[in-house]
């Protein structure tokens, strides 16, 4: 059995969001599995914005970036669902990643970028909804943001590998083709993928 951190990502804490939606069906499927799971949700949190180098590099998170890293720390694998937002992340969560993968918390020597990963060892799972089709945000635009976050943010963490799953045309996904994500998102959660 594996221990899961589980975010949903979308700055919109409604519960009718796809991505919501998401989560709900990876966790509903990885508790059926005897899984430990952590679930946090972006739009229920109070993230303040890294304003300099000097507080990246020395500050510490709190509040709830806090208790994000406990949950990563704690966790095996790692799961991010997020919509894509002008071909990028939405800037709440580039926030919340600013707050919680310092080099405090990521590093073993924060003052020697080469040092031990202190995440090594666990794994991860992007999620990425938008409203292009999938096929032309991976082979047109190169899915250059989900990229930026697996090597910047999860390998240069150590968390390896990263598996990617990405969900286009969702202004124009039918009832059905949503419920066919949800079935895919319970197997994953099963199988902690």
């Amino acid at each position: 059995m594996k221990r899961i951190f589980l975010l949903d990502g979308h700055p919109d804490p409604s519960p009718e969001r796809l991505c919501a939606g998401l989560v709900d069906a990876y966790a509903a499927g990885a508790l059926r599995s005897g899984h430990e799971v952590r679930r946090f949700d972006l739009g229920m949190m109070t993230i303040p914005l890294v304003r300099s180098k000097a507080d990246f590099d020395d500050g510490s998170a709190q509040g709830d970036a806090a208790r994000v890293q406990n949950a990563i720390g704690w966790a095996d694998h790692i799961v991010i669902v997020h919509p894509l937002w002008m071909g990028n992340v939405p800037a709440m969560l580039k926030g919340l990643f600013e707050q919680v993968f310092r080099p405090d918390f990521v590093l073993a020597d924060p003052s020697d970028l080469t040092s031990a990963k202190r995440l090594q060892g666990k794994t991860a799972h992007l999620v990425v909804t938008m409203g292009m089709p999938s096929f032309v945000y991976r082979w047109y635009f190169g899915a250059h943001a989900v990229r930026a976050v697996e090597a910047n943010v999860l390998a240069l963490s150590g968390i390896r590998p990263a598996r990617r799953t990405l969900i286009g045309s969702v202004d124009k996904m039918s009832d059905n083709a949503c419920e066919a994500w949800f079935g895919k998102m319970q197997n994953a959660g099963a199988k902690a993928r």
